[in-house]
């Protein structure tokens, strides 16, 4: 496909210390290439840490707290409105605690993507990490998906397995699956930023580029044409956003 004719406008919405956001900051700041931009950074929370990271990049920030007993759709509408301000093109979660409704979505059709700490469609909600140990799994990992109405449910775009150690705690292992999505996001928002992403029901189809890392659960075309088809499907590992 074509490089884009600019830099696709992102927002990005975080309610804690913003790890994925420095991540994909870097990614965006190292590849010249990339073709976003991060136009402005939200959050339901005003003592996210995260917020000073995007302050300290120049980047516009806005705070809609969701106060208990609220009106979430008007909580919604305000958020949304604020993004659009930005004229922002995609939504990226990274590390959002709220679910968000089939009304918000639908200002960002498929453009809206996350991350999940597991492999998809295993253990979904607030305490994946927690969860996998305690069931007593080998294998976790991480996923990045479009987003839709159900909690972690969404289109997958890549995933990438991480083992369980013997010894590992919640928080070790959170932070290997956090090492992942570190790069296994920003790749992803990548993909969305060049338009290589296309829907057939539940599957995202990636279209191959050659100038385009691609992320490691999307295999890479091996003869590029100049007329691309259609990549093989990305392959989901075998086996957010309400959080407390």
């Amino acid at each position: 496909m074509g490089r884009p004719a600019r830099a696709t406008r992102l927002a990005v919405l975080i309610s804690g210390g913003g790890s994925n956001l420095c991540a994909l900051l870097e990614a965006i700041a190292t590849d010249p290439s990339f073709e976003g931009e991060v136009v402005v950074v939200g959050s339901d929370r005003s003592d996210a840490g995260g917020l000073q990271h995007a302050r300290d990049a120049g980047i516009p920030t806005v705070v809609e707290v969701l106060e208990r007993g609220a009106d979430r759709a008007a909580w919604e509408d305000r958020l949304a409105a604020r993004l659009a301000e930005h004229d922002a093109e995609v939504v990226v979660l990274a590390g959002f605690m709220r679910i968000l409704s089939g009304r918000f979505l639908a200002r960002w059709p498929d453009r809206v993507v996350n991350t999940h700490p597991s492999l998809l469609p295993a253990f979904r909600g607030a305490h994946a990490v927690r969860e996998a140990l305690e069931y007593g799994v080998a294998v976790t990992g991480c996923t990045v998906h479009l987003v839709d109405e159900q909690v972690d449910h969404g289109p997958i775009l890549a995933q990438e397995a991480v083992p369980v150690l013997a010894d590992d705690t919640e928080d070790r292992l959170h932070d290997r699956i956090k090492a992942v999505e570190h790069r296994l996001l920003p790749a992803c928002v990548r993909l969305l930023c060049h338009d290589r992403v296309r829907i057939d029901g539940r599957r995202a189809r990636i279209l191959p580029a050659d100038d385009a890392p691609v992320p490691s659960a999307v295999p890479p075309d091996p003869d590029p044409v100049p007329d691309p088809q259609p990549a093989p499907d990305p392959q989901p590992a075998p086996g957010s956003e309400e959080r407390p």
